[in-house]
């Protein structure tokens, strides 16, 4: 693909639905956090962290992930790691994101929920007072554990919710998706629908394309996050494209997790082209090889996306987000002026 169509990509005014904020713990920041505070990890540097970064599946994946939120102590080192995902949203022309935390990766190692909250809520306002960078973030539910504890989490979260008004708009589920299917959480997300929260969930990445059908038919979630396994069941997929039910897409996660054995055979933009509201995200940045560009231009070589695609997956970005309809206009406008200036 033409050096063009990447720049295109580059300036290309995006939202990112899919992003997970552990999981853009870089080596360097880690490594500096576990100095700082005092925590010994299982690797000696930073290269060799890099090269614990080959996973064979989520699991492994996973292993490495909660080894590295536990330099994740204080309220300064979630602002820290929030900002510096910032910074490469904005350099990739990220206007908005909605994201991913999980308050049980913390709270099991003593870290309380608020101090969570403070140091992500922090960066993200200051990014809004200084650049313009809108975000919301949603409380993830850890599906291996049990639904006591997501219920009790939830709980715990609640007396904040007043403080992060202006942020905090959403639930999901997240972590191992095989074995915890959806209507698990049956409870914990009807106690969050009636409190007003949007609902998302993790479903269709590992997990069965009836993972997909829980998710929508039991927790009824606005979004499906990945959603990939879909294309097994036709009557699925003719559901998705007459709803027009977002799915939060991550093709290098996907390329990472051996979900796909190469990205060219990835169901992108096969679903795209059936007339599904899919979008590029980058979920876990830092351990899958790219943010959002790298995914956007990843997926554009390898499925020969056309600009007219890519421009309908940033549409399908904004018009999926939880931003207020007025906000959305505004994006999209800018989004089609650019598109027309770009031709």
């Amino acid at each position: 693909m033409t050096t063009s169509h990447h720049d295109f990509i580059n300036k290309l005014p995006k939202a990112e639905l899919h992003l997970h904020i552990e999981g853009s713990l870089e080596p360097e920041l880690m490594f500096a956090l576990a100095q700082r505070n005092k925590v010994t990890l299982p690797y000696a540097s930073v290269e060799e962290i890099r090269t614990a970064y080959n996973f064979t599946d989520l699991q492994s994946f996973l292993d490495l992930y909660y080894a590295g939120a536990a330099v994740l102590l204080t309220e300064q080192d979630f602002y820290d790691l929030t900002m510096a995902y910032v910074q490469r949203a904005l350099a990739d022309s990220v206007r908005h994101v909605e994201l991913f935390f999980d308050p049980q990766t913390h709270t099991a190692r003593g870290v309380s929920t608020e101090t969570v909250f403070a140091g992500i809520a922090r960066a993200l306002r200051q990014a809004r007072q200084e650049h313009g960078f809108s975000s919301s973030m949603i409380l993830c539910f850890l599906r291996h554990l049990s639904e006591e504890d997501a219920v009790e989490t939830l709980k715990l979260a609640l007396p904040l919710r007043e403080q992060y008004a202006d942020l905090w708009n959403g639930v999901g589920l997240d972590s191992a998706e095989v074995d915890n299917p959806p209507e698990k959480f049956s409870k914990v997300f009807a106690q969050a629908r009636e409190l007003g929260f949007h609902l998302v969930a993790h479903a269709g990445e590992e997990g069965p394309p009836a993972y997909i059908h829980s998710a929508l038919d039991v927790l009824q979630v606005e979004r499906i996050d990945h959603g990939v396994r879909a294309e097994e069941d036709p009557a699925l997929m003719q559901k998705l494209a007459k709803t027009q039910m977002p799915l939060t897409v991550c093709p290098l996660s996907n390329l990472k997790l051996c979900v796909v054995d190469d990205l060219s055979e990835h169901n992108l933009a096969r679903m795209l082209r059936a007339g599904l509201c899919v979008t590029i995200n980058s979920d876990d940045p830092a351990y899958f090889g790219g943010y959002m560009n790298a995914n956007f231009i990843a997926s554009a070589d390898a499925l020969d996306l056309s600009r007219v695609e890519l421009v309908q997956l940033a549409k399908n970005g904004f018009c999926a987000s939880f931003a207020a309809p007025e906000q959305k206009q505004l994006w999209l406008d800018e989004l089609a002026a650019y598109a027309q200036q770009a031709h």
